[in-house]
C-alpha cells in the first residue's frame, strides 16, 4: 500500500482504497453480493466504492476487512486511516466560492499525479504563471471583478503550484506554443517577467520545456490545449484533462489516450528540443524589450 494519501486528494484515495478492497474481495471468493449485504447495502454500491465513485465509510471498511480476513493490525489501521483521509475536503475546498465545481476534480487528480505533459496554446500553463500573470488571466473576459475575488483567484493558482516543489514533486513536461508566449498579457512589463520566470523553471530538474514555434505550421494538436496526467497508482488510469469555458472533459479510455499520447509525442518531435528553449525565450523576450 502507498503513502501516497499524503498529498492525494479525497477522489483519488477512494480509487485507490476502492482498488485494494476489490482485489481482497475477490482474492477472498467473496460476491459483491455478499459483500453489500456485510454492509447493510447492495451489489451496486460495493461496485461504486470499488470504483472510487462514492465516500466511503470507515465502519464499512472496518466490516469489509473482517469480512475478506484481514488479520494484519498495521495494514488494518493504516487501510482505516486511508478511508478517513479520502472523507476530508481537499485544501482547495477553502476555495470554493472562486472555484467551479467541474474544476474540482482535476485539483485531485493534479496533487496525486507523478507526470503532467502539457500542451498549451493560449496561455503559459497555470503551474508555470507569475502571480501578475496570474492577475491579468483572472480579469480577462470578467470586466469589473472584486478585488478580494481576484486575490482569491491568484492565491488558489499559486498554492496549486506547491506541487512543483514538495519533497516528492510533480513532474512536468510542457509544450507551449510561441503564440501564447508572444501574446501580452497583461502588457509587456508582465510578460517579460513572465519569460525570465519560465527561464528560471526550466532549470528545475522536474521541468521541461518545449517551445513549438510558428514557423511549423500545422501539427498533431492543433484542435486545442490538452494535459495528460500519469499516476504511481495502477488503480490511476492516465487521464487526459480538456478544459472548455464553462466545463471540462476527462478521458481515460485506452484508443482516447493513444491518441493524445500520439499527438503528445509528435509536438515533442516537432518542436526544438528543451536544451534549446532557453534561447527561445529569451530571443522572444528580447523583441518585448526592444
Amino acid at each position: 500500500m502507498t503513502e501516497s494519501g499524503a498529498q492525494s486528494g479525497p477522489t483519488t484515495l477512494r480509487i485507490i482504497l476502492g482498488g485494494h478492497l476489490r482485489r481482497m474481495r475477490v482474492a477472498a471468493g467473496i460476491s459483491r453480493s455478499d459483500a453489500g449485504w456485510e454492509i447493510r447495502s447492495s451489489e451496486s454500491k460495493i461496485s461504486r466504492m470499488e470504483l472510487g465513485r462514492v465516500g466511503l465509510k470507515e465502519r464499512d471498511v472496518a466490516d469489509l476487512l473482517k469480512l475478506y480476513g484481514l488479520d494484519d493490525d498495521e495494514e488494518r489501521e493504516r487501510l482505516l486511516a486511508l478511508a478517513r483521509q479520502a472523507n476530508d475536503p481537499g485544501w482547495w475546498h477553502r476555495f470554493g466560492d472562486v472555484l467551479p465545481s467541474w474544476f474540482h476534480s482535476y485539483l485531485d487528480l493534479e496533487a496525486s499525479a507523478q507526470l503532467i505533459r502539457i500542451y498549451e496554446l493560449q496561455f503559459v500553463p497555470g503551474l508555470l504563471q507569475t502571480r501578475d500573470y496570474i492577475r491579468a488571466v483572472v480579469q480577462l473576459g470578467r470586466g469589473m471583478i472584486p478585488a478580494e475575488e481576484v486575490e482569491r483567484r491568484i492565491n488558489l493558482r499559486i498554492n496549486r503550484q506547491e506541487v512543483l516543489t514538495r519533497p516528492d514533486p510533480v513532474r512536468v513536461w510542457a509544450v507551449i506554443d510561441e503564440a501564447a508566449l508572444r501574446r501580452p498579457i497583461g502588457g509587456n512589463r508582465v510578460i517579460i517577467d513572465q519569460l525570465n520566470h519560465l527561464i528560471e523553471v526550466s532549470h528545475m530538474p522536474n521541468v521541461t520545456l518545449q517551445v513549438v514555434p510558428l514557423s511549423i505550421g500545422g501539427h498533431a494538436a492543433a484542435g486545442g490545449s490538452f494535459s495528460i496526467l500519469r499516476f504511481p497508482e495502477s488503480d490511476l488510469p492516465d487521464t487526459v484533462y480538456i478544459e472548455h469555458l464553462t466545463s471540462a472533459l476527462y478521458l481515460d479510455k485506452l484508443d482516447e489516450l493513444d491518441q493524445y499520447t500520439a499527438a503528445m509525442e509528435s509536438l515533442c518531435v516537432a518542436a526544438p528540443q528543451p536544451n534549446k528553449t532557453r534561447d527561445i525565450l529569451t530571443a522572444i523576450r528580447k523583441d518585448f524589450e526592444a
